[in-house]
């Protein structure tokens, strides 16, 4: 094998494990209030979390150093700006149950192939220069894109009643980590440094909290199943706490 496929394996291996978050929809046998409300309050927990324990944090540590807090907070907020345009002119699918549920799920796939972007440079990178780096680095990122698979395929099977859609959303999501790290390090890698790098994490950051306190939650709150959304968020958490501390 060459010098790049290993890399690519892993990073494939790390990203399309979303695709493992979409095996909730084949337990699901009907629409139910409780599955829903639950997988959205979860993956907001876990979008959430992710954001303040682990994008926000890394490129604000990094570019502090280089700019100030009021561009990290710039950058923050135009990622949160550019998710609300989104929202103004993507319409509601009248087509389907609940339009808005799947509106969610677009959010969360374009939020989520936006992160796996760099999410792939850095398995990519981290894999060629150092084959164990990469398998940890591999197992981490495998186990917080489960949940992210959830927080696409829920919504749109439950909007579409399509299992097919949810698990095409969901690969494409996926399948962005290894292409979309893959190509721009062939194409970019001479204009891609760790500025920009850390620039996209800050901008995802503020997408994902945009997405989950304004979306999930939300959705999630108007079923009034507040135990429900209180232990899966519960759960998120705990989850995130674990793969940080045990695989990061």
């Amino acid at each position: 094998m060459n010098n790049i496929t290993i890399p690519l394996i892993l990073t494939t291996i790390s990203g399309l494990s979303t695709m493992i978050g979409t095996l909730i929809i084949f337990v699901s046998k009907k629409y139910n209030n409780k599955v829903l409300v639950f997988s959205l309050s979860f993956a907001a927990s876990i979008m959430l979390g992710i954001s303040i324990t682990d994008l926000i944090p890394t490129g604000y540590s990094y570019l502090i150093k280089h700019y100030n807090m009021i561009f990290i907070i710039l950058m923050i907020i135009i990622g949160a700006l550019f998710t609300f345009l989104i929202d103004q002119y993507i319409p509601d699918e009248n087509s389907f149950n609940n339009g808005k549920l799947y509106k969610i799920g677009i959010f969360s796939a374009i939020a989520i192939c936006l992160h796996n972007i760099p999410e792939g440079i850095i398995t990519f990178m981290s894999s060629y220069k150092d084959i164990t780096l990469g398998i940890s680095l591999t197992i981490a990122i495998a186990l917080h894109n489960i949940p992210e698979g959830i927080s696409i395929s829920l919504p749109i099977y439950y909007s579409t009643h399509s299992k097919f859609k949810a698990l095409l959303y969901t690969f494409i999501s996926g399948i962005s980590e290894p292409l979309g790290g893959l190509l721009i390090y062939l194409l970019l890698r001479n204009y891609i440094n760790d500025v920009v790098l850390n620039c996209i994490l800050l901008f995802v950051g503020g997408m994902m909290s945009y997405i989950s306190l304004v979306k999930l939650l939300p959705e999630a709150l108007k079923y009034k199943r507040y135990k429900t959304i209180f232990i899966s968020f519960v759960i998120g958490i705990i989850i995130l706490l674990i793969n940080h501390f045990c695989f990061v």
